[in-house]
C-alpha cells in the first residue's frame, strides 16, 4: 500500500508531535514542512524533509496527499482555503477560526470545492468518548436528563509569565479551554441551543476570568451544568481523569462528567454505570443495578491521525467537520458574551446544517 505523504505547515510545539505521529505511523510519512521560523530548518533537517517558507512555496514545488494546519489561530482560514483553492484536504488545528464568521466563509468555499476538511478537535477521537456515546445512544440511560461538567484545574504562575497575553481578555479558560469542553458535551449530549454563565477574577486578580459557572440547554431538552477554573486545586479534569496524555498526573478515582437520564446515570471517565432494570423499578427508594463499561485507552491525536489517512483516501467522512468547529467556537463565545452581560445567549444552529457529531 502507498503511504500517504503528508506536510505539516507550523513546527511549533503541536506541530512538531503531529511531526512524530507521522513518522511513527505505518500508513503515512512526512513529505514537507512549512514554517519560516529560523528553528524550523533544523526540524526539517532532522526530519530528512524539504523545508518551505510558505504554503503558496510548497504548492509551487510538490503536491501532498494532505496538510495538517498547527499554525496560530489567525491563519486557519487564510491557509485552509489555500489548502482548498489547491485541492489537498487538510486537517486544520482547532480552533477552526479566529472568529464565528470567518469560519464560516472558509465552510461555504470548501463545500463548494468538496475538498474534504477535518479540524482538530482530537478528543472527538477518544475511545472512551466512543464508549459513552455508544452507551448514551443504545438508550441505557433512558432520556436524558441533564449533565454535570468540570475542568478544575491550577495552571502555575509560569503558564502567565511565559505569555503575558494570557491574564489579559481573551486569554483565560473561556476562550482557551472551554472549547474542547464544548466538542465533548456536544458529541455527548446533543446540540446546545442556550448558554447563561457567571465569571469572576476574584483568585488571580487578572483582567481576565479564572473561574466560569456555566448553564446550558440542549436541544433535546436536557440542561446541564459546568464549573471552568484555571485557580482550583482539583483534578476534576479531562487531561486529570483520562489518563489519555502521560504529561498530566491522573486520579482513576475522579470523573469529570455525570451524565443522567431517567433510566440511569453514567460517570465519565471512570465508566461507572448505574441504571434500573426496568420503568417500573425507578425510585430513588430502590437500588440501582450498578457496573463499569468496559473501554480501552489509546491516543487520541494517533487515532486523529489515521482517520485523517481514511479521509485523504475517501474511506471516510470528517468525524469533526468545519461546522462543527464553528459551533464550538460559537458556543464559546456566546459563553463569553454571557458572562460579560449576564443574558441568556442562544445558540441554535442554522436550520440547514448538520454536525457529524450529533446526527
Amino acid at each position: 500500500m502507498r503511504l500517504i505523504r503528508l506536510a505539516v505547515a507550523g513546527a511549533g510545539a503541536i506541530g512538531r508531535r503531529h511531526i512524530e505521529l507521522i513518522q511513527e505511523s505505518d500508513r503515512c510519512q512526512l513529505a514537507a514542512i512549512a514554517d519560516p521560523a529560523q528553528a524550523a530548518a533544523e526540524i526539517a533537517a532532522k526530519a530528512g524533509v524539504p523545508l518551505y517558507r510558505s504554503l503558496g512555496e510548497l504548492f509551487e514545488k510538490a503536491r501532498p496527499d494532505g496538510i495538517i494546519l498547527a499554525t496560530p489561530n489567525h491563519l486557519h482560514v487564510e491557509q485552509a482555503l489555500e489548502c482548498v483553492a489547491a485541492g489537498v484536504p487538510a486537517l486544520i488545528e482547532k480552533p477552526v477560526a479566529h472568529t464565528v464568521e470567518e469560519g464560516e466563509r472558509l465552510q461555504a468555499t470548501a463545500d463548494r470545492a468538496k475538498v474534504p476538511l477535518l479540524v482538530g478537535h482530537h478528543r472527538a477521537h477518544s475511545p472512551i468518548l466512543a464508549k459513552a456515546r455508544e452507551i448514551i445512544q443504545q438508550g441505557r440511560l433512558g432520556k436524558l436528563v441533564g449533565v454535570m461538567g468540570s475542568a478544575i484545574f491550577y495552571k502555575p504562575d509560569d503558564y502567565f509569565d511565559v505569555a503575558p497575553w494570557r491574564r489579559e481578555a481573551g486569554g483565560g479558560p473561556v476562550l482557551i479551554n472551554m472549547i474542547h469542553e464544548i466538542g465533548n458535551l456536544r458529541s455527548l449530549c446533543g446540540e446546545i441551543v442556550a448558554v447563561q454563565a457567571q465569571s469572576s477574577n476574584a483568585r488571580r486578580g487578572f483582567v481576565v476570568e479564572d473561574t466560569v459557572a456555566i448553564g446550558l440547554r440542549f436541544e433535546n431538552g436536557a440542561l446541564g451544568t459546568f464549573l471552568l477554573s484555571d485557580t482550583a486545586g482539583s483534578a476534576r479534569s479531562w487531561e486529570q481523569t483520562s489518563q489519555e496524555n502521560t504529561d498530566y498526573s491522573s486520579y482513576d478515582d475522579e470523573d469529570c462528567y455525570l451524565i443522567a437520564g431517567d433510566m440511569g446515570s453514567l460517570s465519565v471517565p471512570t465508566m461507572r454505570l448505574k441504571t434500573y432494570a426496568r420503568k417500573e423499578d425507578r425510585s430513588w427508594f430502590k437500588p440501582f443495578e450498578t457496573g463499569v463499561a468496559e473501554m480501552v485507552r489509546a491516543d487520541p491525536l494517533e487515532k486523529q491521525l489515521a482517520h485523517f489517512c481514511d479521509v485523504i483516501a475517501g474511506t471516510a467522512q470528517p468525524l469533526v467537520t468545519v461546522y462543527d468547529g464553528i459551533q464550538n467556537l460559537r458556543i464559546v463565545e456566546a459563553i463569553a458574551e454571557a458572562s460579560r452581560t449576564g443574558a441568556i445567549v442562544n445558540t441554535r444552529r442554522p436550520s440547514a446544517a448538520v454536525s457529524s457529531l450529533t446526527a
